[in-house]
């Protein structure tokens, strides 16, 4: 039995708790590794946050400016090279485009890194996969995302979510919330088949639990439609059916939904509410405008209308929350298109997953030193097409 043979069973046998152990043992045993770390990404994607030393005895590593951070960022195996000799390799640990950390492996010498490097990034990926599954039975992996205590209603939010990012031949997606460790009810949800893209952008009214409880009734009436395989608008009908029998009326929630045929770039959308669309094609930044419907769960049995659209390969599409078109400088000023089409213009060689956040580094520099006073949402979504 080769080593890579050994490591990949070691770690698809180990408890969900005992991941990050059994990745230690195995490298030393059959890769003379020195030491081996694994690092979570924390939720406002600032910092890797050790999972092996809970809670706090390693220091969290910076995202922006550390070895591993350049691994994460770039998504490529990174070589640091460390005193005496040895070289500590920084590994993504990822999910089909979904970035969940990084695994560092300290080795004897550069040499015998670059020799095992293949396997060690292959063992990256096994590990990923394994701490998806980890987290349907331990804390674990999620406590060691969270740099600071979640509200409860950001807790609610960030357990509705698909994920951060995700990555197919046809297209690339990322997203992120901001205050991220205290979100109330702006949302996103993605589902992909064979053929179809499903992405919803939606933005709930309220603040705190009673935000996070709508968000959560709408998103769960959105899956149940859409898992049923009935089409857009039925799906936005059904949706609002829920929440106005819940709420009369009270409450309701802003969504704009896209179904995208895989194949043609062709995609149905429903715009009901308050998510802006900004396209980034051939170098020029446009906010593209659908006919706007009522929010779901406003009035009672509304009927929706889907639209068609059209993207192409090379298109970049920018979804953003009202917390960021309408974001107010010190001075009174919302942040707007202006200022949107030049942080999309400024991010356009980042990866999508990286755009987001990058967006909202911006938007807070735009802020000031004001505390927001709303959910801020970015979603962005390159489409390569089917070849």
């Amino acid at each position: 039995m080769n080593r890579f043979v050994t490591a990949e069973r070691a770690l698809r046998t180990a408890a969900p708790h005992e991941l990050p152990d059994a990745a230690r043992r195995v490298l030393r045993e059959e890769y003379a590794a020195a030491a081996v770390e694994l690092f979570m990404a924390d939720y406002g994607l600032t910092v890797l946050q050790p999972v092996s030393v809970l809670p706090d005895t390693l220091e969290p590593l910076s995202v922006h400016n550390s070895p591993a951070g350049r691994a994460f960022g770039a998504q490529q195996s990174y070589l640091e090279a460390l005193p005496r000799g040895q070289v500590r390799v920084h590994l993504p640990v990822t999910v089909r485009g979904d970035r969940l950390g990084v695994l560092s492996v300290t080795m004897s010498d550069e040499e015998h890194a670059r020799d095992c490097l293949t396997e060690l990034a292959e063992i990256a990926d096994v590990l990923a996969h394994e701490v998806v599954v980890a987290e349907r039975d331990t804390d674990l992996y999620l406590q060691a995302r969270r740099k600071d205590r979640l509200t409860l209603a950001a807790e609610m939010q960030w357990h509705l979510l698909p994920g951060r990012s995700c990555k197919r031949p046809e297209y690339e997606l990322g997203a992120q919330l901001e205050p991220a460790y205290a979100i109330f009810g702006d949302n996103f949800d993605w589902s992909a088949t064979a053929d179809r893209l499903t992405l919803y952008v939606s933005n709930g009214m309220g603040e705190g639990i009673e935000a996070a409880l709508l968000t959560n009734l709408a998103v769960s009436a959105l899956r149940n439609a859409r898992r049923a395989g009935i089409s857009l608008p039925d799906q936005a009908a059904l949706a609002d059916q829920a929440i106005y029998a819940h709420y009369r009326g009270r409450r309701y929630l802003s969504v704009l939904m896209f179904d995208f045929d895989l194949a043609t770039g062709h995609a149905r959308v429903v715009d009901a509410g308050s998510p802006q669309l900004l396209r980034l094609r051939d170098g020029t930044v446009e906010r593209v405008a659908f006919e706007a419907q009522l929010p779901l769960g406003m009035f009672e049995e509304t009927d929706y209308l889907a639209q068609d659209f059209q993207v192409e390969p090379g298109d970049r599409l920018v979804f953003v929350s009202d917390g960021v078109y309408e974001a107010p400088s010190p001075g009174g000023e919302t942040y707007g298109d202006t200022a949107l089409a030049r942080a999309i213009l400024s991010t356009r060689l980042l990866p999508a997953a990286e755009v987001p956040r990058a967006v909202l580094r911006e938007l807070t520099g735009h802020r000031g030193r004001t505390a927001p006073n709303d959910d801020a949402l970015v979603v962005c979504l390159d489409w390569h097409g089917r070849q």
